[in-house]
């Protein structure tokens, strides 16, 4: 496998050809401005130094050697071998609530962007374990399968907000399930659940698919948004706030945190609950809990080395300019009397 670490250089050879063109329009123009002169063969009769297929010659190895030469800065490495990397860690699913109420701004910004806040903080702070997501609201469903590829789970991040589910309530209970299965091996014992909700809502199923993921060895952890004195949920259109929510009545919403349910969703999954706040998200709590779990190994393929060949390249490129350096564009006395034309000069 061969890859350039620097590939953007390459648009650099984009260049080759102009200089070609340039150096052909050149050539012509020469030729005519001879012709115009007098007779070509008396020309070369008058000048048997001259050559035309040096000139030629020394364009080519000019070309050779910027080619060498962007091609060497742009560090072609070659991939020496394929090794199984054998890693230790933990295997966690994050399952995150994006119902309305997770838009209530008791935690600022909002309950939603501080949960998120939270869950790039966690990433940051893995090493050689492996993350996926969960998101759920009336409906769950898996926004990214477990993995270590710790990019892409802040890019799915990102893209996490409360339009991907039209369906409200608080389905945990389902959100649970989906992340339970997520995981990959049937050794239950490093893994865990991260639970993060504002607890509203929930399905009464809840806890017994809690015990039964307990039962199985997995941890599940909670982290409560919001404030038990709450406040009222937002209602967005096109990134402005219009109003709040309302009840039948014209009632504006309260949305309060619903901290018995998730201290007892952790309690059942043999986890801790945290509450967040403007000024603590609760994650080292977990992380340092999650830390003491015992980790697994398990095996990754990679292409584990790299070897760049950018030396070769212009190693060979200052071979080829010292080459031009001797090529010169007269003929020397030794070859003065050779005709590479093929025509016979006459004295």
């Amino acid at each position: 496998m061969i890859r350039f670490e620097h590939s953007f250089f390459l648009y650099s050879l984009l260049v080759i050809p102009l200089l070609i063109l340039l150096f052909i329009a050149f050539s012509k123009a020469k030729k005519r401005a001879m012709n115009d002169f007098g007779d070509s063969n008396i020309i070369k009769q008058l000048i048997p130094e001259y050559s035309d297929i040096r000139p030629r010659l020394k364009f080519y190895c000019l070309i050779m050697v910027i080619t060498l030469i962007i091609i060497g800065i742009s560090n072609p490495q070659v991939g020496s071998k394929i090794e199984t990397a054998k890693r230790k860690g933990v295997d966690l699913m994050v399952v995150l609530d994006i119902s309305n109420s997770m838009l209530a701004q008791d935690i600022k910004p909002n309950r939603l962007e501080r949960a998120k806040q939270a869950i790039q903080k966690l990433i940051d702070k893995l090493d050689n374990d492996r993350i996926g997501l969960v998101v759920f609201a009336g409906k769950a469903f898996i926004q990214l399968p477990i993995t270590t590829d710790y990019s892409a789970a802040k890019l799915f991040l990102d893209n996490t907000n409360t339009k991907l589910i039209g369906t409200q309530g608080t389905n945990i209970g389902e959100a649970l399930q989906l992340a339970e299965k997520s995981f990959q091996e049937n050794d239950k014992k490093n893994k865990a659940i991260i639970v993060i909700s504002d607890g509203e809502d929930h399905q009464e199923d809840a806890m017994t698919i809690a015990s039964e993921i307990a039962a199985k060895g997995i941890k599940i952890f909670t982290i409560g948004m919001g404030t038990p004195q709450g406040s009222p949920i937002p209602e967005i259109s096109r990134n402005m706030q219009l109003t709040f929510k309302s009840d039948e009545n014209g009632s504006v919403i309260i949305s309060k945190l619903n901290e018995i349910t998730l201290q007892k969703l952790a309690a059942t999954g043999n986890g801790v609950y945290v509450n967040a706040n403007n000024t603590n998200d609760g994650l080292d709590i977990i992380f340092n809990d999650i830390n003491k779990i015992e980790k697994v190994e398990f095996e990754a393929r990679e292409f584990s080395e790299f070897e760049s060949r950018f030396q070769y390249l212009l190693f060979a490129a200052l071979l080829v300019l010292v080459f031009e350096l001797f090529i010169a564009e007269k003929k020397g006395k030794l070859f003065s009397n050779v005709n590479l034309f093929g025509t016979k000069n006459t004295k």
